[in-house]
């Protein structure tokens, strides 16, 4: 924990046994382990909605795309850059019809 070792935390130990006293210890000790609970629980819940922030924003982005793609043809954009078809000549869709001349 924040790169402290076993000894280190002895001496720490030992100075504050030193410093506060051997019957308000217990009490600094639980008030110090509360704090760093409650330390955690901030930190997550931070945390938490950051992400929640971020996924968020993300979605918007991905709506604002969708969108644009829908309103601003992007899609018809790729296809006004292909070479457009052959035009058909207007009697292509007109049935042919045999020369009744041919048929006498």
């Amino acid at each position: 924990m924040f790169g402290i070792g076993m000894p280190e935390l002895l001496v720490i130990a030992v100075i504050a046994l030193l410093v506060v006293g051997p019957k308000k210890l217990p009490d600094i000790a639980k008030a110090l382990g509360k704090g760093l609970f409650e330390f955690r629980k901030v930190t997550e819940s931070a945390t938490d909605t950051l992400k929640e922030t971020l996924k968020t924003e993300e979605l918007k982005k991905d709506m604002d795309g969708f969108k644009d793609s829908l309103l601003y043809g992007k899609e018809a954009e790729k296809e006004a850059a292909a070479p457009p078809a052959a035009p058909t000549p207007a009697d292509h869709d007109v049935p042919k019809t045999t020369d009744p001349k041919s048929q006498a």
